[in-house]
Formats: structure tokens, C-alpha cells, sequence
């Protein structure tokens, strides 16, 4: 990998963004010199530059929870790469997942506030709203009136929006496969939500049977 590829900064530095290869979550952000990127790359393992220690770290090294790459990229300007990693166990120091937990708003910054809100996806986000409608219910939520209708009414409504989905796709309208899609998931969410399934737990299903075929293989 030559050093012309890439735009280093002034300490030979690039910012490397750590993301989740399975829900795109951030996990953390680090810098790599050259070497840090080569030995990256060579091991399959994340490799950092300590700008505090000023040397050169493989994150995990002493914790065990090491960043597995999965896939590397690079930014339009050539001066920060993205980092796809499968993580062994916690990421950030805290011990949390991710190292980015504190939310910031209007009123500041509370650091002793731990929020999820970072990870994940629009799905993530549902799924933690479902979780909460559960905990907590409300009287005027959808969700927790399907909780109180119970588990066969669950079922019964992704049963209901699957049908749905067959129709529009049937008729081609894009824009009534787009909503009949949305139902089926957010019901589909729910029936995670009632057995108390994590996103994560798919994801991870996923991530097994991703690259492999779907073919069964003659005995």
C-alpha cells in the first residue's frame, strides 16, 4: 500500500471510524499510521496509533476483546478509512458496547446517562421503543394494546400484513410495497419483542449465513 493512496495528516495520521458489520453501529474512532493500516490489513485484526503513548496498540491486545475486520474503505478525500469489524465483546474501555453512549442535546451533555440510541438502525430504534412499550405500558400506544391483546392477536396481524405484502407486490405499486413492507416488519418486531428476541440475535443468524449458499447440498 503505497503512501500516495492515501492523505495522512500532519502526524502521519489517518481517523479510523469502527463500525459494526452486522447493525452499523459506530463502535469507536481511532488513528492509524501507515504501519498501524499495514498491520491491519496483514492480520486481520484493528491496529491503532496511540497518540497519548505514542506507539503503536492492536486493540485487545490485553483485554482479549479484539476489533476482527471484516471489510475496509476509504473516503472520498482519501483521509479517513471506515473500518467493518466483527467485535470480541465489549469495544469502548467502559465496558459498553460502543464508545458512543452519551447523548447530547439542547440541555448539554449528562455523561453519567447511558443511552443505546447510538446503535443501530431505524429497526434497532423500534424494536427499543416495542421494549419500553412492554416494560411500561401506555394506554393510548398501538403497541401496548397489541401487548394486552396478547399473543395470538400478535400473531395473528403478521399473519394479516404478510398477506398484505403478497397483494401489493402482486399489483406492482411501489409505493404500496414500501407501506405493506413497513407493517409486516414493524409486526414482525413485535413477535420479537413478546418472546423478548434481540435484533442482535438475527443479525448474528445473518452474519452465519452470509457468503454461504442457500442451496442444500446433496447428501
Amino acid at each position: 500500500m503505497a503512501d500516495h493512496e492515501l492523505e495522512f495528516n500532519e502526524q502521519g495520521l489517518l481517523p479510523a471510524v469502527i463500525q459494526d458489520w452486522l447493525d452499523g453501529t459506530v463502535l469507536m474512532l481511532g488513528y492509524m499510521n501507515q504501519e498501524a493500516l499495514i498491520r491491519t490489513v496483514k492480520t486481520g485484526s484493528v491496529h491503532f496509533w496511540s497518540r497519548s503513548r505514542q506507539k503503536l496498540w492492536e486493540k485487545g491486545e490485553t483485554s482479549g476483546h479484539k476489533l476482527l475486520v471484516k471489510e475496509l474503505f476509504i473516503d472520498c478525500d482519501r483521509d479517513t478509512i471506515l473500518v467493518k469489524v466483527q467485535a470480541v465483546g465489549p469495544t469502548c474501555h467502559t465496558g459498553e458496547r460502543a464508545c458512543f453512549f452519551s447523548k447530547l442535546s439542547e440541555a448539554g451533555l449528562d455523561p453519567d446517562k447511558k443511552s443505546a440510541e447510538a446503535q443501530g438502525g431505524i429497526l434497532d430504534s423500534v424494536q427499543r421503543i416495542i421494549a419500553e412499550r412492554k416494560a411500561v405500558p401506555q394506554s393510548a400506544s398501538y403497541t401496548t394494546k397489541l401487548f394486552e391483546a396478547g399473543h395470538d392477536k400478535i400473531l395473528k396481524k403478521v399473519a394479516e400484513e404478510a398477506g398484505e405484502v403478497l397483494i401489493a407486490a402482486k399489483g406492482g405499486k411501489r409505493e404500496e410495497i414500501v407501506y405493506e413492507v413497513a407493517d409486516l416488519l414493524f409486526h414482525t418486531l413485535m413477535v420479537l419483542g413478546y418472546h423478548e428476541v434481540s435484533l442482535q440475535e438475527i443479525y448474528e443468524e445473518l452474519g452465519r449465513r452470509y457468503g454461504k449458499s442457500g442451496l442444500r447440498q446433496p447428501s
